[in-house]
């Protein structure tokens, strides 16, 4: 329990309508947890506006309201708090009822289109390879040190964003990386957040049903950096064509990465493999268990962070050696019959050409690459025939299938991605809306020193149709397909 005065200590508070000499039980923005006793938030979201409930918290018990404007009915119980912005305050208020747990933390926020994952993830076991204890807020999974905590967000909301931190600290973690989606940073869910520093991957087409425009896009990432203090660092990948822009206007100490550029800390690719890469960081060799250019800019990434960071350069380079990929991140399974299958996240253009050209970059013309992807419904439409015809360029062979159709027909999503297909394209294609038989009519298709790649579902172990999760994992059915060879 915390009292009221002091909860509203690092708010810009408009107006105040009643006592806030008043010890308050709990902070929420959801009014169906408003108990005796409650700060209730009322939050204007995409779909719902908190201050609709606030009639009905009149009898509820609740101590006191955060609200953008005034209910029309004051009930003289009930103090009401009057302020610009809700969810900047709803960030500021969670951070404080949990103690501030970010500035006990070094706390490391990763931003861009693609490589957020991995990159906060590398840098949570990078922290532990130092030997420090560290947290993790990612898509996968949250950790607090080895504890596993399921997420459904890349970036949750502030009260549950700050618990965890909470949890952290009182771990005894000494630091923590998090994911910064855009639609966290557009909707301040970061608010009240003190980082040590900050990353920036790259910036392609993504979220257009949210932002709408690519510029309204690139803003939400680059508000993030905007907002880190002068005691911060902001790392930024300048081989991106914003990766300058993103940071011009931080106050936060700027430090660039690249792979061919002059900059604070560079890596280069010196050979490539299925199974790894031998690259180089600032000139020092690394042998890497991981494949692709993107892999190589998330690497280096996390040195720069690692050294940004404070930690020894030669027990650093030890680290990057003993980095493992991230489950559902170009992770690969070897197949009976001679040929590997590919279970990767990419779920973007970019992303997919990323992984098809770092395929490519290893086996040559020495096999085939038969693509198995999809594009997720209710989400930005403009990218599924581009996805596709990406897809269809750098594959020898290609099958459309299922992701996550939510509430579209799977037909229609495909043929969307059909519209992207030239008459070369769509020789070398067919759709399957199954995605388990996708997966299959790919395995029948490949022959030995041939690379499957399943793309846009990684790490997820359901597909979500009509409303409904369904449990399904594309390396199960890998797996599944593999034991039928043997």
């Amino acid at each position: 329990m915390k009292s009221l005065s002091q909860l509203l200590s690092p708010l810009m508070v408009e107006e105040i309508i009643g006592s806030d000499d008043k010890i308050i039980t709990d902070v929420v923005s959801d009014s169906r947890k408003v108990t005796t006793g409650s700060l209730f938030v009322a939050v204007r979201g995409t779909t719902v506006d908190g201050h609709s409930f606030i009639p009905l918290l009149q009898y509820s018990g609740v101590a006191a309201i955060v609200c953008e404007e005034f209910p029309e009915f004051i009930e003289s119980s009930i103090t009401y708090i009057k302020v610009s912005d809700s969810a900047v305050a709803l960030g500021y208020l969670a951070s404080e009822w949990w103690d501030n747990p970010s500035r006990k933390l070094n706390l490391v926020g990763v931003t861009g289109t693609n490589g957020k994952t991995t990159t906060a993830t590398l840098i949570y076991e990078m922290a532990r390879l130092m030997g420090y204890k560290a947290g993790l807020l990612s898509t996968v999974c949250n950790y607090v040190e080895d504890e596993a905590i399921p997420t459904n967000q890349t970036t949750p909301d502030p009260l549950t964003i700050n618990a965890l931190l909470h949890r952290m600290v009182e771990a005894g973690c000494d630091y923590a990386s998090m994911e910064v989606s855009s639609h966290a940073a557009h909707q301040h869910r970061i608010a009240g957040l003190h980082f040590a520093g900050g990353v920036f991957s790259n910036l392609t087409r993504d979220h257009l049903d949210y932002h709408k425009t690519v510029e309204a896009y690139l803003a939400a990432k680059k508000s993030f950096f905007d907002g880190l203090p002068s005691t911060a660092f902001a790392l930024t990948n300048i081989d991106d064509k914003v990766g300058e822009v993103i940071v011009q206007n931080t106050k936060a100490r700027k430090y660039t990465y690249s792979l061919r550029s002059r900059a604070d800390f560079t890596g280069r690719i010196i050979e490539s493999r299925l199974d790894g890469t031998t690259m180089s960081f600032n000139g020092r060799d690394v042998e890497v268990l991981f494949t692709g250019k993107f892999n190589a800019y998330n690497l280096t990434a996390v040195y720069g962070v690692s050294i940004l960071l404070g930690w020894p350069l030669e027990e650093v380079l030890v680290g990057m050696s003993r980095l493992v990929p991230v489950a559902g991140r170009f992770q690969a399974f070897h197949s009976p019959k001679g040929y590997t299958a590919i279970v990767d996240y990419a779920h973007t253009p970019d992303a997919v050409v990323n992984v098809l050209q770092a395929i490519r970059e290893v086996i040559g013309n020495r096999g085939s690459i038969i693509t198995v992807v999809g594009a997720g419904g209710n989400r930005d439409k403009g990218k599924r025939p581009i996805m596709a015809r990406e897809a269809a360029l750098r594959s020898d062979r290609l099958i459309l299938t299922s992701d996550n159709p939510r509430f579209e027909e799977p037909g229609d999503i495909l043929r969307d991605m059909e519209e992207g297909l030239d008459i070369e394209g769509r020789k070398k294609s067919l759709s399957i809306v199954d995605r388990r038989e996708a997966i299959r009519a790919a395995a029948a298709f490949a022959q030995p020193g041939d690379v499957i790649l399943i793309a846009g579902k990684g790490h997820e172990d359901y597909q979500e149709i009509k409303g409904v999760k369904h449990h399904f994992d594309d390396r199960e059915v890998v797996k599944e397909v593999f034991a039928c060879e043997s």
